[in-house]
């Protein structure tokens, strides 16, 4: 078998509520869907995140065809090694969606091929379903409550928090606000973005410690590891890199340097979900769980993220997703919003490969309106870039 074209597809999905985070927004999901076909007519889906926009995935793909395009979707350790060696992405530390994609594109056609759902090709299951946490959008504290008061009543166990404002008293009221509305049996995890110094972020932790954190995710810059090790070793609440470990070299120095107590993974940033698994054994064998981070995804790349999850033993926290924040989503029955979800948890899919079905109304109602105002829906803020903004914040 061989691949013989890739098709690309870039949508748009409105979210329910405005994502915010410490230096920008977003008003939905942009993906960029791709289609691998092979001379035996089996088709391969992906899904790329549109990291850092849909422009550059696009690049990326039509950059990586002739590396792609006459190879077997069943070699994918020396397809990847292809794209990295001879294409020279390992260069790039953090590499592009694309690549995961084309990657996740060939373990959907191996899956078909043998008839298997792809969590039996990663090692089997683990685990029958995958919890996720509810992603509560920042707004004010009246929201927030409200926020997080629905995701208890939807049965999810674990609130995710964007704090990191330009005030930290906002912060404060925001995370206050978070543990009201999901009282207080509920997990609350929240994320700063890199937004605070070290001392600015001890006190933040000492501050916020009081209702009760699960995890702070990335609360200082991910680029100093002595930084991370300095709030670790006075915060009484676990620290959770994630800008500080997108690649499997990250982690192993987030390790060395005893940095954190769990880490996040991604296999968008990392050239695909053979590297999530490598990830994962690396921090097992350090002792440290880790956590699926997600760039905003559509039901094809969760899906792919499921299974994988679903293989592997130490994903023992609450993963990400944006169930809570989409609107739609272009397959059928997973993924979308929160009424996919069943006390917080996602099924492993049972068809071959990764196991969902594309909507193909949805698809180009979605790809219409990334035609038509796919700009409204970029990471890139257009209220931010007339601001000149710094890190840390204070």
């Amino acid at each position: 078998m061989r691949i013989t074209g890739i098709k690309a597809t870039p949508v748009a999905v409105p979210y329910r509520h405005e994502e915010h985070w410490a230096f920008g927004r977003r008003l939905g999901c942009v993906s960029v869907l791709i289609e691998l076909t092979t001379d035996d007519g089996i088709v391969g889906v992906g899904e790329a995140a549109a990291y850092p926009s849909a422009d550059i995935v696009l690049a990326v793909l039509d950059s990586i065809k002739s590396l792609v395009i006459g190879e077997d979707p069943f070699s994918i350790e020396r397809l990847v090694r292809r794209i990295e060696l001879v294409g020279t992405w390992h260069h790039v530390r953090a590499t592009s969606p694309a690549i995961a994609a084309v990657e996740m594109a060939c373990w959907d056609i191996v899956g078909k091929s043998c008839a298997q759902p792809l969590v039996n090709l990663l090692g089997g299951r683990f685990r029958d379903r995958v919890e996720c946490f509810y992603y509560v959008a920042a707004g004010s504290p009246d929201d927030v409550a409200s926020e997080a008061e629905l995701a208890t009543r939807t049965g999810f166990g674990t609130c995710y928090l964007k704090v990191g404002s330009d005030n930290p008293h906002l912060d404060i009221d925001r995370v206050e606000a978070s543990r009201a509305g999901a009282g207080p049996e509920a997990k609350l995890r929240i994320d700063a973005n890199e937004a605070w110094s070290p001392g600015s972020a001890v006190r933040m932790i000492r501050e916020l410690g009081r209702f009760g954190l699960e995890l702070v995710e990335q609360p200082v810059s991910g680029r100093n590891l002595s930084e991370m090790a300095y709030v670790r070793n006075r915060s009484e609440v676990p620290l959770l890199a994630n800008e500080a470990s997108w690649t499997r070299s990250d982690q192993l120095a987030v390790i060395r340097a005893g940095a954190a107590d769990a880490v996040s993974v991604d296999n968008q940033l990392d050239g695909g979900l053979l590297n999530v698994k490598r990830s994962a054994g690396l921090c097992e064998a350090a002792g440290l769980p880790v956590v699926k981070h997600s760039l905003g995804e559509l039901g094809i790349a969760l899906a792919a993220a499921v299974h994988t999850i679903a293989a592997t033993p130490n994903f023992t926290y609450a993963n990400q997703a944006y169930g809570a924040l989409l609107s739609d989503d272009v397959t059928v029955g997973f993924g979308g919003g929160i009424d996919s979800y069943d006390e917080g948890c996602l099924p492993v899919p049972t068809k071959p490969g990764l196991g969902v079905t594309l909507d193909q109304d949805r698809i180009e109602r979605y790809a219409r309106l990334y035609r038509t105002r796919g700009s409204e829906f970029a990471f890139t803020d257009s209220a931010a870039t007339k601001q000149s903004r710094a890190l840390p914040k204070f």
